[in-house]
């Protein structure tokens, strides 16, 4: 028994110190971005560089890590934008607002996740994590954005026999949509996030309009 809770204190004493690290992470990199580098992250934290390896292993786990981390956030912050109780078209923008207010609110947090190379540009000697291979890495975050806001989808949405597949589609498309309007928008602002907003909502509208709710199901 003392053997076991032991190994349990241990365990939340890691996960703790896990957290904590994050939250280093997440302050440099609101503060540097896609410059943001394990030995700042390190000194944040107050460790040795070693020390966050034997946490993450790299800066492609460090990454993986505060992916998941502001993933999970954004997920929730979705779906409580598509079962707010309004209409169906204003639960659209609604959503879109939600995506494009998050990385308006954290640029710096979004161009480390979708950017992280352009910090190397300014540096004159590559190091290994200016080596980080941005696609390889952000790639899976936007499938599992895709994958869940497709399962939203479908369990809201009538969309006839092939609805499991249709929502799928719909789920990727909207985000890659998404991300590269998004993308655009943050880098030039050739327009308001209201303006953007209602330009992608009517861009969506079309056959959204006629289905029906899902019988049963907690409606679009």
């Amino acid at each position: 028994m003392e053997t076991a809770r032991s190994a349990e204190r241990q365990r939340t004493a890691a996960e703790r110190r896990r957290r904590e690290l994050l939250e280093a992470a997440d302050r440099v990199v609101l503060r540097d971005g896609p410059r943001a580098s394990m030995n700042a992250i390190a000194a944040e934290a107050g460790i040795t560089k070693p020390i966050l390896y034997r946490h993450f292993g790299d800066k492609g786990g460090l990454y993986r890590a505060l992916a998941k981390r502001h993933t999970d956030a954004l997920l929730s912050a979705l779906r409580a934008a598509l079962d707010a109780p309004a209409d169906r078209r204003e639960r659209v923008e609604s959503t879109l607002d939600t995506y494009l207010a998050a990385i308006e609110a954290r640029p710096q947090v979004y161009r480390f996740l979708m950017h992280p190379a352009d910090g190397a540009a300014a540096d004159t000697a590559p190091s290994p994590e200016q080596g980080f291979d941005v696609g390889r890495h952000s790639a899976p975050l936007l499938r599992r954005l895709g994958e869940e806001l497709g399962q939203v989808i479908v369990e809201r949405v009538d969309l006839g026999p092939d609805s499991e597949q249709m929502a799928r589609i719909w789920g990727h498309g909207i985000v890659g949509m998404m991300h590269a309007a998004g993308d655009w928008w943050l880098a030039d602002r050739p327009c308001s996030r209201e303006r953007l907003v209602s330009s992608l909502a009517d861009l969506l509208w079309g056959r959204l309009e006629d289905a029906g709710d899902l019988q049963g199901g907690p409606g679009f």
